[in-house]
């Protein structure tokens, strides 16, 4: 929570990947604060459903169908975002896939692209698109969805998904520390399994699904409005010393 009342109040948080899972979660926990929230995600029917539930919690809404592995459409997202609000203070990008299981040598390029196109492509268009409004403001808060993944390599399963998740880490770390002086912050966040659309997306099986929450000291998996409430302390003025780092939120697994 914000040291500030009301801190969220007015201020604009860009959301991909707003259609389900956690960007809606996200999105209605900064309804909740006040906060105007841009609803950006490929599925325009999901985004315009969270868009909905923002302004049935009295915050302003924009729902905009966005590809974020296309620049174009990226830079039009963003354009189209402070036209209908004037200023974005936050950008959290959600939108990530692993798109499918595949052992190591079962990967192949087409998958790999895929996976970097939408994990890593999109997140560097997404910030290179906000960056240049929130240097001229002197202020912004960006987070970005990384997993425990690239802590464990994804053996068996999701190295394709690991590596992505990795270079996010990496880029993260890289924008924070380049425009620390300048206003800026930059985080993300490393789940473990979270109860979300993305394991029946990636085809991840019941065998491996049980694997993944016997890993789990707390023999649950977490919920998006767990992780939502740590984007909103993030971009919040409670943690203004805290950058370039990735948290995981994990229940205590994923480590081995």
């Amino acid at each position: 929570m914000p040291k500030t009342p009301d801190y969220f109040a007015g201020k604009t948080i860009l959301i991909t990947g707003a259609a389900s899972g956690i960007g809606r979660a996200t999105a209605l926990i900064f309804a909740r604060e006040g906060a105007n929230v841009v609803c950006a995600d490929i599925n325009e029917h999901g985004a315009r459903d969270t868009a909905a539930a923002v302004n049935g919690r009295g915050s302003q809404a924009l729902a905009l169908k966005t590809d974020v592995t296309s620049r174009a459409q990226v830079n039009d997202m963003m354009e189209r975002a402070l036209a209908a609000f004037g200023n974005v203070q936050f950008l959290f990008n959600s939108a990530g896939a692993a798109f499918r299981r595949a052992k190591f040598l079962e990967i192949d390029d087409a998958l790999m692209e895929k996976t970097f196109a939408l994990n890593v492509d999109g997140t560097f268009y997404a910030m290179q698109a906000v960056l240049p409004h929130m240097l001229k403001n002197k202020f912004g808060v960006i987070v970005n969805v990384a997993s425990m993944a690239h802590r464990r390599g994804g053996p068996g399963s999701s190295i394709h998904y690991a590596a992505a998740k990795g270079a996010v880490v990496s880029m993260t770390m890289g924008v924070a520390r380049e425009f620390a002086t300048q206003g800026i912050r930059a985080l993300s966040i490393s789940p473990g399994p979270i109860k979300t659309p993305f394991q029946d997306a990636a085809g991840s099986s019941p065998e491996l699904v049980q694997r993944f929450l016997e890993d789990v000291p707390m023999k649950r998996f977490g919920e998006p409005e767990e992780i939502g409430e740590l984007v909103l302390f993030m971009c919040s003025d409670a943690c203004p010393f805290m950058t370039a780092d990735t948290v995981y939120v994990n229940g205590g697994g994923g480590w081995r």
